[in-house]
């Protein structure tokens, strides 16, 4: 049950993150007009993109492994 529930909840946080990612991009490119400040935001967006990534990735890892963990080899009786 808990599983479900925080499966549900990170995939909304990262859909969240996502959505907020585009609009920041749009943002970049439609209403920043000088072209060195689009160029740094750009920049910095390629940044959190790849922490937005970096953190999907570790968790779903961190799932993956507490899963394996609890199914691997021990048997009850």
């Amino acid at each position: 049950m808990f599983g479900k529930i925080k499966k549900i909840f990170f995939t909304g946080i990262f859909g969240v993150l996502y959505i907020s990612y585009i609009a920041q991009f749009v943002y970049v490119l439609a209403f920043v007009e000088n072209c060195q400040e689009q160029i740094i935001g750009l920049a910095l967006l390629s940044v959190e993109w790849l922490v937005l990534i970096a953190a999907r990735y570790l968790s779903k890892r961190a799932s993956n492994s507490t899963q394996n963990f609890n199914n691997g080899g021990f048997r009850r009786r």
